[in-house]
Protein backbone atom coordinates (compact mmCIF):
# COMPACT_ATOMS: atom_id res chain seq x y z
CA UNK A 1 0.00 0.00 0.00
CA UNK A 2 2.86 2.26 0.88
CA UNK A 3 4.39 1.27 -2.41
CA UNK A 4 1.15 2.20 -4.24
CA UNK A 5 1.07 5.60 -2.56
CA UNK A 6 4.70 6.11 -3.50
CA UNK A 7 3.87 5.26 -7.09
CA UNK A 8 0.83 7.60 -7.08
CA UNK A 9 2.79 10.65 -5.99
CA UNK A 10 5.07 10.77 -9.03
CA UNK A 11 2.06 10.29 -11.34
CA UNK A 12 0.31 13.28 -9.78
CA UNK A 13 3.37 15.48 -10.01
CA UNK A 14 3.84 14.43 -13.65
CA UNK A 15 0.25 15.36 -14.38
CA UNK A 16 0.68 18.72 -12.67
CA UNK A 17 3.82 19.37 -14.66
CA UNK A 18 1.99 18.54 -17.90
CA UNK A 19 -0.87 20.87 -16.97
CA UNK A 20 1.60 23.62 -16.12
CA UNK A 21 3.39 23.18 -19.45
CA UNK A 22 0.13 23.28 -21.40
CA UNK A 23 -0.94 26.43 -19.56
CA UNK A 24 2.46 27.97 -20.38
CA UNK A 25 1.92 27.05 -24.01
CA UNK A 26 -1.51 28.67 -23.98
CA UNK A 27 0.00 31.81 -22.47
CA UNK A 28 2.97 31.96 -24.84
CA UNK A 29 1.22 30.94 -28.09
CA UNK A 30 -0.44 34.32 -28.76
CA UNK A 31 2.91 36.03 -28.21
CA UNK A 32 4.69 33.72 -30.63
CA UNK A 33 1.94 34.22 -33.24
CA UNK A 34 2.41 37.98 -32.98
CA UNK A 35 6.17 37.62 -33.28
CA UNK A 36 5.80 35.33 -36.30
CA UNK A 37 3.29 37.67 -37.92
CA UNK A 38 5.58 40.65 -37.34
CA UNK A 39 8.60 38.86 -38.80
CA UNK A 40 6.49 37.66 -41.76
CA UNK A 41 5.38 41.24 -42.43
CA UNK A 42 9.00 42.44 -42.33
CA UNK A 43 10.17 39.69 -44.69
CA UNK A 44 7.23 40.34 -47.02
CA UNK A 45 7.95 44.08 -47.02
CA UNK A 46 11.62 43.43 -47.85
CA UNK A 47 10.59 41.08 -50.65
CA UNK A 48 8.16 43.61 -52.15
CA UNK A 49 10.79 46.36 -52.04
CA UNK A 50 13.41 44.09 -53.60
CA UNK A 51 10.96 43.03 -56.32
CA UNK A 52 10.06 46.66 -57.08
CA UNK A 53 13.76 47.61 -57.24
CA UNK A 54 14.45 44.72 -59.59
CA UNK A 55 11.53 45.68 -61.86
CA UNK A 56 12.82 49.28 -61.99
CA UNK A 57 16.31 48.02 -62.75
CA UNK A 58 14.95 45.89 -65.62
CA UNK A 59 13.09 48.89 -67.07
CA UNK A 60 16.14 51.19 -66.83
CA UNK A 61 18.38 48.53 -68.39
CA UNK A 62 15.94 47.97 -71.27
CA UNK A 63 15.67 51.75 -71.85
CA UNK A 64 19.46 52.16 -71.81
CA UNK A 65 19.88 49.28 -74.23
CA UNK A 66 17.29 50.80 -76.58
CA UNK A 67 19.01 54.21 -76.41
CA UNK A 68 22.39 52.60 -77.02
CA UNK A 69 21.15 50.78 -80.12
CA UNK A 70 19.26 53.85 -81.33
CA UNK A 71 22.24 56.20 -81.12
CA UNK A 72 25.13 53.74 -81.57
CA UNK A 73 26.20 55.41 -84.85
CA UNK A 74 26.34 58.95 -83.38
CA UNK A 75 30.14 59.33 -83.45
CA UNK A 76 30.40 57.87 -86.94
CA UNK A 77 27.65 60.17 -88.24
CA UNK A 78 29.36 63.22 -86.72
CA UNK A 79 32.62 62.36 -88.50
CA UNK A 80 30.85 61.81 -91.83
CA UNK A 81 29.18 65.25 -91.58
CA UNK A 82 32.62 66.80 -92.18
CA UNK A 83 32.87 64.85 -95.45
CA UNK A 84 29.41 66.10 -96.48
CA UNK A 85 30.47 69.69 -95.70
CA UNK A 86 33.58 69.34 -97.90
CA UNK A 87 31.59 67.87 -100.79
CA UNK A 88 29.06 70.72 -100.58
CA UNK A 89 31.88 73.30 -100.51
CA UNK A 90 33.46 71.64 -103.55
CA UNK A 91 30.15 71.98 -105.43
CA UNK A 92 29.78 75.64 -104.44
CA UNK A 93 33.27 76.54 -105.68
CA UNK A 94 33.38 74.47 -108.86
CA UNK A 95 34.14 76.61 -111.98
CA UNK A 96 31.65 76.86 -114.85
CA UNK A 97 33.15 74.84 -117.70
CA UNK A 98 32.24 71.54 -119.34
CA UNK A 99 34.98 69.46 -117.69
CA UNK A 100 34.15 70.74 -114.22
CA UNK A 101 30.40 70.42 -114.83
CA UNK A 102 30.66 66.67 -115.39
CA UNK A 103 32.90 66.38 -112.32
CA UNK A 104 30.45 68.48 -110.27
CA UNK A 105 27.62 66.25 -111.44
CA UNK A 106 29.52 63.18 -110.21
CA UNK A 107 30.20 64.83 -106.85
CA UNK A 108 26.52 65.79 -106.62
CA UNK A 109 25.41 62.20 -107.23
CA UNK A 110 27.92 60.92 -104.66
CA UNK A 111 26.70 63.46 -102.11
CA UNK A 112 23.07 62.55 -102.75
CA UNK A 113 23.77 58.82 -102.39
CA UNK A 114 25.74 59.41 -99.17
CA UNK A 115 22.89 61.45 -97.68
CA UNK A 116 20.35 58.78 -98.68
CA UNK A 117 22.36 56.08 -96.90
CA UNK A 118 22.72 58.22 -93.74
CA UNK A 119 19.01 59.13 -93.77
CA UNK A 120 18.24 55.41 -93.78
CA UNK A 121 20.06 55.22 -90.42
CA UNK A 122 18.22 58.20 -88.91
CA UNK A 123 20.07 61.33 -90.12
CA UNK A 124 17.71 64.30 -90.57
CA UNK A 125 18.67 67.69 -92.03
CA UNK A 126 17.54 70.66 -89.93
CA UNK A 127 15.57 73.16 -92.01
CA UNK A 128 16.82 76.60 -91.09
CA UNK A 129 16.33 79.19 -93.86
CA UNK A 130 13.09 81.12 -93.55
CA UNK A 131 12.14 79.46 -90.25
CA UNK A 132 11.92 81.21 -86.86
CA UNK A 133 15.13 81.03 -84.82
CA UNK A 134 15.06 78.04 -82.44
CA UNK A 135 17.98 77.90 -79.98
CA UNK A 136 17.54 74.15 -79.52
CA UNK A 137 18.47 73.44 -83.18
CA UNK A 138 20.05 76.71 -84.39
CA UNK A 139 23.23 78.45 -83.26
CA UNK A 140 23.17 82.19 -84.05
CA UNK A 141 26.45 83.45 -85.53
CA UNK A 142 25.31 86.96 -86.43
CA UNK A 143 22.39 89.36 -86.65
CA UNK A 144 21.58 90.59 -90.15
CA UNK A 145 19.49 93.68 -90.87
CA UNK A 146 16.70 92.68 -93.25
CA UNK A 147 13.63 94.65 -94.24
CA UNK A 148 11.93 91.86 -96.16
CA UNK A 149 12.14 89.24 -93.34
CA UNK A 150 10.43 88.96 -89.98
CA UNK A 151 12.53 89.63 -86.93
CA UNK A 152 14.21 86.53 -85.37
CA UNK A 153 13.88 84.62 -88.64
CA UNK A 154 16.85 82.72 -90.07
CA UNK A 155 17.99 84.56 -93.23
CA UNK A 156 21.43 82.99 -93.73
CA UNK A 157 22.83 79.51 -93.15
CA UNK A 158 26.59 79.33 -92.59
CA UNK A 159 26.65 75.58 -91.93
CA UNK A 160 23.87 73.00 -92.14
CA UNK A 161 22.59 71.35 -88.99
CA UNK A 162 21.64 67.70 -88.57
CA UNK A 163 19.71 65.52 -86.16
CA UNK A 164 20.05 61.82 -85.43
CA UNK A 165 16.42 60.80 -84.99
CA UNK A 166 15.14 63.04 -82.14
CA UNK A 167 18.59 64.15 -80.89
CA UNK A 168 20.48 67.18 -82.24
CA UNK A 169 23.72 65.90 -83.75
CA UNK A 170 24.98 69.30 -84.84
CA UNK A 171 23.19 72.64 -84.56
CA UNK A 172 22.86 74.77 -87.70
CA UNK A 173 25.07 77.89 -87.76
CA UNK A 174 22.79 80.72 -88.85
CA UNK A 175 22.35 84.46 -89.27
CA UNK A 176 19.19 85.88 -87.70
CA UNK A 177 17.16 88.80 -89.10
CA UNK A 178 16.73 92.01 -87.15
CA UNK A 179 14.86 95.16 -88.15
CA UNK A 180 17.05 97.86 -89.72
CA UNK A 181 18.08 100.56 -87.26
CA UNK A 182 16.32 103.93 -87.61
CA UNK A 183 19.52 105.93 -86.95
CA UNK A 184 20.23 106.27 -90.69
CA UNK A 185 16.74 107.69 -91.36
CA UNK A 186 16.94 110.16 -88.46
CA UNK A 187 20.35 111.39 -89.71
CA UNK A 188 18.98 112.01 -93.19
CA UNK A 189 15.97 113.87 -91.73
CA UNK A 190 18.23 116.08 -89.59
CA UNK A 191 20.43 116.95 -92.61
CA UNK A 192 17.32 117.83 -94.62
CA UNK A 193 16.13 120.15 -91.81
CA UNK A 194 19.56 121.83 -91.69
CA UNK A 195 19.56 122.48 -95.43
CA UNK A 196 16.03 123.97 -95.25
CA UNK A 197 16.98 126.38 -92.45
CA UNK A 198 20.16 127.46 -94.23
CA UNK A 199 18.20 128.20 -97.44
CA UNK A 200 15.78 130.38 -95.48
Amino acid sequence: MAEEQGNDIPAETEQEENEQKSSEKIITEPDSVEVLKKSFDEVNDKYLRLYADFENYKKVTARNKEELLKYANEDLMTDILTVIDHLELALQHSPDNEASNSLAEGVQLTLKELKNVLEKYGLVTIDALGNPFDPSVHHAMSQIEAEDADENTVVKEFRKGYMLRERVLRAALVGVAIKPSQSGDSKSESTENQTVTSDE
